[in-house]
C-alpha cells in the first residue's frame, strides 16, 4: 500500500495547491523540504509529460518513496500553441511570472478577443520506487486577457481569462480554482489511480 507521497516540486505555490489537491487521502504527503539533497531535475523534454514523469522518477528513485510530479503547458492558438511546454521560462532561464505575461501580453498586441483562444494542460505522473510509472492530464480553455486582473494564483493566471466566469483564475479564490482548473483535472485522475494504488499495491 502507498503510505507515503512525496511531491517532487520546490514550486511552494504548487505544494500548496497539491495538498489542497490530495490531502484527504489517507497518505502522508511530504515535500521536498524534507528532502534538502534532493536533486534539482532538469526540465528538458519536449511534452509536459515527459518533464512531469523524468521529475517524479527521479525524485522517487533518491527518496525510496512514491512521488508525484505535474508540469503544466499553456499553448495559444494564435501563437501555433506556444509557448507550450516552455511556458514556464518563456521570456528566460529566470524569469519571473511577471516576465513571462508581459511578453505574452506584448506577442498579442492587436490580436482581438476572439482569436486569443488557449488552453492549459497539465500532465501528473506517479513515480513507484519499482519503477511503475502512471499519468494524468487534464486541460481548462479560457482567452488570453488584453492586460493582467487579480492577485491571487500564480504563473500566467493574472492573464487567463474564464469566459463563462468572466474572471481571470488570479480572480478565484483557491477553492474556486481548485474546482474547475486543468491541474485540478489531471489530479482528479491521479487520486483514483492512488486510490486503487493503495490497495493494490
Amino acid at each position: 500500500m502507498i503510505r507515503e507521497l512525496v511531491l517532487a516540486t520546490r514550486n511552494r505555490h504548487k505544494v500548496i495547491e497539491l495538498v489542497a489537491l490530495l490531502g484527504d487521502l489517507d497518505i502522508a504527503i511530504r515535500t521536498l523540504d524534507e528532502f534538502p539533497e534532493a536533486p534539482d531535475v532538469v526540465e528538458d523534454g519536449e511534452t509536459c509529460e515527459a518533464n512531469a514523469v523524468k521529475k517524479a522518477r527521479a525524485i522517487a528513485e533518491f527518496t525510496g518513496l512514491p512521488a508525484v510530479a505535474d508540469d503544466t503547458g499553456l499553448e495559444v492558438d494564435v501563437l501555433g500553441g506556444r509557448p507550450g511546454v516552455y511556458a514556464a521560462r518563456y521570456a528566460g532561464e529566470d524569469a519571473t511570472y511577471e516576465d513571462n505575461c508581459r511578453k505574452l501580453l506584448q506577442e498579442l498586441t492587436g490580436v482581438p478577443r476572439e482569436r486569443r483562444t488557449a488552453r492549459f494542460l497539465t500532465v501528473a505522473a506517479i513515480a513507484l520506487p519499482s519503477g511503475g510509472i502512471r499519468v494524468a492530464q487534464g486541460t481548462l480553455d479560457g482567452v488570453i486577457a488584453e492586460e493582467a486582473s487579480g492577485t491571487l494564483g500564480f504563473g500566467y493566471d493574472p492573464v487567463f481569462f474564464i469566459q463563462e466566469l468572466g474572471k481571470t483564475l488570479a480572480q478565484l479564490s483557491a477553492d474556486q480554482k481548485n474546482t474547475i482548473s486543468h491541474r485540478a483535472k489531471a489530479f482528479a485522475k491521479m487520486r483514483e489511480i492512488l486510490g486503487a494504488a493503495m490497495v493494490n499495491v
